[in-house]
């Protein structure tokens, strides 16, 4: 096959030489296909999951077992997969140095799975189900944080950094902190902090990973021009001010500093998503998955902050607003944004790791018409299952989660089709 001229196709080779020095390179395609593997069987697990729960959903019990079952596959046996096979393969790039223990992503993948103990024990009341799964995801996530903040640590301090050092940190620290209060909750969480739980997890981890490394990625995968060079990360201090702002209101029951916090959090993500808005307009390639789940997101994102200061406000009942503002949070923006960049990713890492010679075009490797059609079906179904659980309608909402189920099968055979196309 000729050898691929276009410069998407050598986004990584264009991050990964930087004043004629070689820096930080992906995981092995192995290891990263290994962990999407995973994280798309648990996202199909938790769309099946979440067909079954519709009338519980409809009816606003969101501790229903099935309810909860379904939230935490998503939380637990497709994001922690997803995310951590992304962070490695886009980071070390981006931050200019190599992992120092590649073992410890491999030892950690298998301990990541725990979180499928969690789900149905947490689901179904069982305790000690529960407490072997989150001890497994606690130590392989000590794992995966110890290679990221290694990978923090040792980023050049005299050298232009495509990511902030400072953002990555703060993730660390957000997904740490929503793990020890997860484990915490085992035990029954009630009151507020199931929701300071969820806000930890979706917008001090999920948010502020793709706002740190999406303001640099969305260009580069668009062909678009990219961001200017900051000294400070300017958006990444501000999402992390909003969501402490937040996080001490719904803790406290100050829905005046929830709502400060909100809107504080707010700017950040509308100068983020004016910044999509921009690459879609400036691209110079077609259309792809990842630019329109991010696109997707940020109007996820806006329905659910309104959703939230409408609950604060008092101009929606809890009891109703609650249910599609998870699912606006966390599928539509956290699962539809990572599910959107997997095959891309995927396709990329087979670039990169293609053997001495001529490489095939980006495009002989990638589906984007399936990655497209993945997009929408999933896009729409989330948006779906919100309007359904507003509307207290179980025929929606099952819809919407049979289209989800539907989207995240086309993403799977994306995948699929990709890793078939792979060099031997």
């Amino acid at each position: 096959m000729r050898s691929a001229c276009r410069p998407e196709v050598a986004v990584v080779k264009q991050l990964s030489l930087v004043e004629g020095r070689a820096v930080g390179g992906p995981i092995a395609r192995g290891l990263l296909g290994a962990y999407f593997a995973v994280a798309l069987a648990g996202l199909l697990a938790a769309c099946v999951a979440l067909v079954a729960a519709a009338p519980d959903l409809a009816a606003g019990s969101l501790l229903a077992p099935r309810v909860v079952l379904a939230t935490h596959l998503v939380a637990l046996g497709f994001l922690p997969f997803a995310v951590t096979a992304a962070s490695f393969h886009l980071l070390p790039v981006l931050l200019r140095n190599d992992i120092a223990h590649p073992r410890f992503l491999v030892a950690a993948l298998p301990l990541l799975g725990g979180g499928f103990l969690v789900a149905p024990g947490v689901a179904y009341d069982r305790d000690t189900l529960a407490w072997v799964g989150a001890s497994l995801v606690a130590v392989g996530l000590a794992l995966v944080l110890a290679e990221l903040l290694g990978l923090v640590v040792r980023a050049p301090h005299n050298r232009t950094l495509v990511a902030s050092r400072v953002g990555i940190a703060l993730v660390a620290l957000h997904v740490t902190a929503a793990l020890v209060l997860g484990g915490v909750m085992v035990d029954g969480g009630v009151g507020r902090w199931p929701l300071v739980h969820l806000h930890l997890a979706i917008v001090g981890w999920l948010a502020l990973l793709i706002v740190s490394v999406g303001r640099t990625l969305g260009p580069m995968l668009a062909l678009a021009p990219s961001e200017p060079t900051r000294r400070v990360p300017a958006l990444e201090l501000v999402l992390t001010a909003g969501l402490w702002l937040l996080l001490t209101g719904l803790a406290g029951g100050w829905r005046w500093l929830s709502a400060l916090g909100g809107a504080v959090a707010l700017l950040a993500i509308v100068a983020f998503g004016r910044t999509m808005l921009r690459v879609a307009r400036e691209r110079r390639l077609p259309i792809e998955a990842p630019l329109v789940h991010l696109l997707a997101g940020v109007l996820f994102l806006a329905q659910a902050a309104v959703l939230g200061f409408l609950m604060l406000a008092g101009g929606i009942a809890v009891w109703r607003g609650l249910g599609p503002y998870v699912v606006l949070l966390l599928v539509g923006w956290g699962a539809g944004v990572t599910l959107g960049h997997v095959d891309k990713l995927l396709s990329l890492s087979l670039w990169v790791w293609w053997p001495p010679g001529p490489r095939p075009k980006q495009d002989a490797l990638y589906p984007r018409r399936l990655g497209l059609v993945a997009a929408a079906a999933f896009s729409a179904g989330s948006e779906l299952v919100a309007i359904g659980a507003l509307e207290r309608s179980a025929a929606v909402v099952r819809a919407g989660a049979i289209l989800a189920l539907l989207g995240g099968l086309a993403a799977a055979a994306g995948a699929a089709v990709t890793w078939s196309r792979r060099s031997r």
